[in-house]
């Protein structure tokens, strides 16, 4: 009887806490100026940011992999991508999710602007949304105007 009662008074709690929402204020934490200010100079560091789990050589999950797979097809030079391992800094674990608005992670950001997560990423490799921009911002030759050439 403890055992029912227990189960269906987490369960009411975890229907209340996901109606809730992810950006509600009660999930939210305040993001410090200092935090803040890191993670805007990281994005605009290179051209693109990739904060992932793990390390490009060593990815810690499916998605975070995919991403840097996805960004290896495209030939995303490694001078031109800078990955951050949230699993190394738990304050930019938490304050990455903030500072994006997006609860989850691979999260990529090109030329300061975030892109989106994996399913994002994904998404636009299928429709070539990536690849133009890429070229768009030179991170990749132009394919036409190479060939071109």
């Amino acid at each position: 009887m403890f055992r029912s009662a227990l189960s269906s008074s987490i369960s009411s709690l975890s229907r209340n806490a996901l109606s809730v929402g992810w950006r509600s204020p009660v999930f939210r934490r305040f993001l410090s100026d200092e935090a803040r200010t890191k993670i805007h100079a990281a994005v605009n560091e290179h051209p693109v940011v990739l904060f992932m789990k793990g390390t490009p050589e060593m990815p810690q999950c499916g998605f975070s992999r995919a991403a840097v797979q996805v960004l290896d097809m495209h030939g995303v030079p490694s001078e031109k991508l800078r990955t951050y391992n949230i699993l190394e800094d738990p304050e930019l674990r938490s304050s990455i999710k903030e500072f994006s608005d997006w609860p989850t992670i691979p999260q990529i950001y090109v030329n300061g602007e975030f892109v989106g997560g994996c399913d994002i990423l994904l998404s636009m490799h299928q429709s070539g949304e990536l690849e133009a921009l890429l070229e768009k911002h030179n991170i990749i030759p132009n394919i036409e105007s190479s060939t071109q050439s």
